[in-house]
């Protein structure tokens, strides 16, 4: 059973989250994005690690490959100095480390890296106390780029959407998360669950809040957050405009949302 005790954070400066689900579609950057832009309002500095080949929190802040000469790639397999890899975004206190698609071959080009599961641990530390929260996007798998995210993070926090099997493959995450704990990270606990993607009209939406905060009795320290992302419009146009919603419609649904789970987080 995987250690989901809540982190013991008052000493220590930077929380670090990994966000991840293995399943694809559950919201895990649009939560990544608008989660940080959302502290970043509230004062606190923010730096987003875009570890995704597809590379979609890079673009949801509007910071595109032509712009940058660093990224998240160059950092893991060329050894540059992660701050060098850091873009400003429009949003004050909120920062990236993008991806480009060179990060899709990062998988393969790690397995003879040395060390390979500390690279991102390591280039984080480099940072000392700069920023209040970190969030690192993970792929939507568990290969090498999400153990390494695993290895870095202090928490897992784990978005799931209010949809049918809405908590299928999780068991193997859990699995895996207490695997690099045992392994290579032993503080790491899964300290937070997001639910995303609700939709008021349906009874099955309500019946997967109720399933999901009961299979998480099980586990004291892992905390279902209050705060529910609704299924909204505004949410899922805001990263064809490289903004998070917080900017993009502050007044929304969505926007509102993501400001409480902010306020939730801290």
């Amino acid at each position: 059973m995987c250690n989901l005790s809540v982190p013991q954070t008052q000493d220590q400066k930077c929380r670090i989250f990994a966000i991840a689900n293995q399943k694809g579609g559950v919201g895990k950057t649009t939560t990544t994005v608008n989660l940080g832009a959302a502290l970043a309002d509230l004062g606190k500095q923010v730096l987003i690690i875009d570890l995704d080949p597809q590379g979609n929190a890079s673009s949801g802040l509007g910071v595109h490959a032509r712009n940058f000469d660093n990224s998240i790639y160059d950092v893991l397999l060329h050894d540059v100095d992660i701050e060098d890899s850091i873009e400003p975004t429009s949003i004050k206190n909120l920062f990236l480390t993008p991806a480009t698609l060179s990060l899709a071959g990062a998988e393969i080009e790690l397995v003879t890296s040395f060390s390979r599961e500390m690279r991102l641990k390591r280039s984080i530390e480099q940072l000392g106390e700069d920023f209040d929260f970190i969030f690192i996007d993970c792929p939507p798998s568990l290969g090498l780029l999400t153990v390494n995210a695993l290895t870095a993070a202090t928490e897992v926090l784990v978005p799931i959407q209010c949809e049918y099997y809405a908590l299928e493959g999780l068991s193997q995450l859990l699995n895996n998360v207490e695997l690099v704990r045992s392994s290579l990270n032993p503080t790491l606990v899964v300290s937070t669950i997001v639910l995303t993607m609700y939709d008021a009209r349906t009874k099955l939406a309500d019946q997967v809040v109720k399933d999901v905060k009961s299979h998480f009795t099980q586990y004291g320290g892992t905390k279902v957050c209050d705060t529910i992302i609704p299924r909204s419009v505004r949410v899922s146009e805001a990263p064809s405009f490289g903004q998070p919603v917080t900017l993009h419609d502050p007044s929304s649904r969505g926007a509102i949302a993501y400001r409480e789970l902010a306020k939730e987080i801290l």
